[in-house]
């Protein structure tokens, strides 16, 4: 039997060789394929619990390579690995929150496909005359229709990325917090050839380059100072925005922290601690 994208295609090519011999004759023919191919088309997307299982699959494996093999740690200098494996019962409503988040934006990214389709198909076959066309070249016809759901699966792909870098980056975030990290400095990718770099996140990269976590413990025994420095919460965080790559590499000592970032004390405390 034949499969569904099959019987779509099939469908696409019956729809566009009928209005091509014959053109637009109806509004009631234009509901009858439209009606038709939207079914089909429909009918060729993966169910949404598959879609889940999938995305699951996906960030299990992100947790797996970021906190069991600790992939995290060069994120986190200093922390042990074990404290990895301390916070993961944490993390599972994270992984949650981020399956579903991703699970919805593919369901949507296919819904919004078919009804782009059918768009193109609809738009297309209004402009040809009654008695049909010889113009049209059919095979180019049903590319061009076709395209919104020929792309799905690289979006699905660059859904999945995307997520997966925002579910690494709030792990590490978790870890930060729960390991009292002081501060972050911000990586960008603004060097890699190719990549569509946010300017403000160059700049939080070149110029910024660390944020403070609010209420850290050093802050609260008078061994830093804020400063001209911005918290962590009073911008977004990296991996928030679509496509952003973004991280944080995190600060636990104060002798990694700016020099202007301790106060005198902070920097009697450093002074004794290195002698």
């Amino acid at each position: 039997m034949p499969n569904a994208r099959e019987t779509f295609n099939s469908l696409l090519t019956e729809a566009v060789r009928e209005y091509v011999e014959r053109g637009f004759t109806s509004i009631e023919r234009l509901n009858y394929w439209t009606e038709r191919l939207r079914r089909s088309a429909i009918a060729t997307m993966m169910p949404g619990q598959r879609i889940e299982e999938i995305t699951r699959q996906h960030m299990q494996a992100i947790l797996k390579r970021e906190i069991d093999r600790g992939g995290l740690l060069k994120l986190h200098p200093g922390v042990p690995g074990f404290r990895l494996k301390d916070v993961r019962p944490k993390l599972r409503g994270e992984l949650d929150r981020r399956v579903r988040a991703a699970a919805d934006l593919i369901v949507l990214d296919k819904q919004a496909a078919v009804e782009k389709t059918i768009q193109r198909f609809s738009g297309w076959l209004s402009s040809i005359p009654p008695g049909g066309t010889r113009a049209a070249d059919k095979m180019k016809v049903k590319e061009d229709i076709r395209k919104p759901m020929s792309s799905l699966p690289f979006n699905e792909r660059r859904v999945l990325i995307d997520q997966g870098h925002k579910f690494t980056q709030n792990l590490s975030e978790i870890i930060a917090l729960d390991n009292g990290a002081l501060a972050g400095h911000w990586v960008s990718h603004y060097e890699q050839p190719g990549y569509n770099y946010r300017p403000e996140h160059k700049h939080f990269d070149v110029d910024d380059k660390f944020f403070i976590v609010r209420d850290n413990w050093a802050m609260k025994k008078g061994l830093m100072r804020k400063g001209e420095y911005r918290y962590t919460d009073e911008i977004e965080k990296p991996g928030e925005l679509v496509f952003c790559r973004c991280y944080y590499v995190w600060i636990y000592n104060l002798a990694s922290l700016p020099d202007d970032m301790l106060t005198a004390k902070g920097k009697a405390v450093l002074q004794e601690e290195l002698v």
